[in-house]
């Protein structure tokens, strides 16, 4: 917003309006401007490890009301900034909540969630994040014409969904999982019981209790995760994942959806309604795929979407080399075709690496490491997302049309990587997801060997 601009980055406001009624790739190119995005990132992957400990020791609940809290006082003081140090401060606060958030959550979920409707359950969590996305632009669209306190209302009215996550977290039962590894054996039944609708509980309950007695032995989760028996999970679960779905360029172009399309020569109106309308369509694939996940399984979901999402980065950056950055806006013909491909685009990634980027990981961890696994999880995600958050517009800037053909190559790449790797986990309970690495031509030669020490110890 012009007002926003005005108080904090006069810089950029002022190059701004010497390039308003032209296409320049390098308009919004001011790394104060993209740490004021990135920083939220930056707390977050810190924070994660901190969630790792309480979500372990105190359970998914206190890391989701800790979480809330976070974010509430960094809406509020986003809202009353003054300076720019007020607004990063805010932001890092904003970034706690969602550091706890993001390392609670996917596992609250999958852990309340029986085998067969884990998929969807899972995906209520890629679900809610768009709708507040969607949301979110709805309010910039309302707010961007209250001057000039617009943006303080934009804000501020983050508190409402932190304030909602508060009172979730206090009213929602722990999950049996982490009531069991803290040692209450009854309260964890009763709540299986309750939220299966069945007191025939019992080989679940068992099944529980077996991998909290495992988790137990294990005194250190994050060396423990080095082990070579844990390799598919930590380089799939871990690192390969979360690292991909920042790099698909999906959240670059989410993130920054209103420069991008005011960079390609729309007036602000219009580049804030083009960003809703990707929005809405991140919402719309999502509920698409939280129907069918469970049924057509998560490898068909990668490997499907990945083809489109290639073509419409291809078909993006070949429309770019031909007939942008010089000088002139784009022809409405133009537009309207990298509106409709960008908007395929995410409606590709928002079935396949927008949810499954956080559902296939909490699937694949065992008990001992789930939380010290979630955490790396979060930790990666956020660097690559902070990274690309931080480098998207310095990098349109000069690698102009480039970046969205390097994007290509990237999703080309992680599609391989999901091919060659990744066994399929749908239905199958998250106890027994070892035995699919057991039975992979490539990860069994890991799982299935003895760790060296219990050779020698047979021996």
């Amino acid at each position: 917003m012009d007002d926003f601009l005005k108080e904090f980055f006069p810089n950029v406001y002022r190059r701004k309006q010497m390039h308003l009624h032209e296409t320049d790739y390098c308009k919004y190119d001011d790394q104060v401007l993209t740490l004021f995005t990135s920083s939220l990132y930056f707390s977050a992957l810190v924070m994660t490890f901190f969630a790792s400990f309480l979500t372990r020791k105190k359970g998914r609940k206190a890391s989701i009301i800790v979480g809330a809290l976070s974010f509430l006082a960094g809406a509020i003081l986003n809202a009353a900034a003054k300076n720019i140090a007020m607004l990063i401060i805010g932001r890092v606060l904003l970034g706690g909540g969602i550091g706890f958030g993001n390392q609670a959550v996917p596992l609250y979920l999958s852990e309340m969630a029986p085998a067969k409707n884990r998929g969807a359950v899972n995906q209520l969590f890629q679900f809610t994040t768009c709708a507040g996305i969607l949301i979110a632009n709805l309010v910039n669209y309302a707010t961007a014409k209250l001057h000039p306190y617009g943006w303080r209302i934009s804000l501020g009215l983050a508190g409402f969904p932190a304030f909602a996550m508060l009172v979730g977290g206090i009213l929602c039962a722990e999950t049996p999982n982490s009531l069991v590894e803290q040692g209450r054996l009854d309260k964890a039944k009763e709540v299986l019981q309750r939220i299966r609708g069945t007191e025939n509980v019992e080989a679940e309950f068992e099944d529980l209790k077996e991998a909290s007695e495992e988790a137990q032995a294990v005194k250190s989760p994050f060396r423990t995760l080095l082990k070579r028996k844990y390799r598919p999970q930590l380089i799939i679960g871990a690192l390969g994942i979360p690292a991909f779905q920042q790099l698909t360029g999906n959240n670059s172009i989410l993130f920054y959806a209103p420069v991008i399309f005011q960079s390609l020569g729309f007036g602000a109106n219009a580049s804030l309604f083009s960003s809703f309308i990707t929005n809405g369509a991140l919402l719309v694939a999502t509920v698409i795929s939280m129907f069918l996940v469970d049924k057509f399984g998560r490898r068909k979901f990668f490997l499907e979407a990945g083809f489109e999402m290639i073509c419409c980065m291809i078909i993006t950056g070949a429309v770019l080399a031909v007939d942008f950055g010089h000088g002139k806006e784009l022809g409405r013909g133009v537009s309207a075709i990298l509106v409709v491909v960008i908007f395929l685009f995410v409606l590709a990634y928002g079935r396949s690496w927008g949810p499954l980027g956080w559902l296939v990981p909490s699937e694949l961890f065992p008990l001992e490491i789930r939380s010290a696994a979630q955490s790396i999880v979060v930790c990666v995600n956020m660097i690559f997302t902070a990274l690309v958050a931080q480098l998207f517009l310095m990098s349109l800037c000069h690698l102009k049309f480039g970046i969205f053909l390097l994007f290509a190559g990237l999703i080309f790449f992680m599609s391989c990587f999901i091919f060659f790797l990744l066994p399929e986990t749908k239905k199958v309970p998250i106890e027994e997801i070892y035995l699919l690495f057991e039975n992979h031509w490539f990860w069994r030669r890991f799982v299935t060997d003895q760790d060296p020490e219990t050779s020698k110890g047979t021996a």
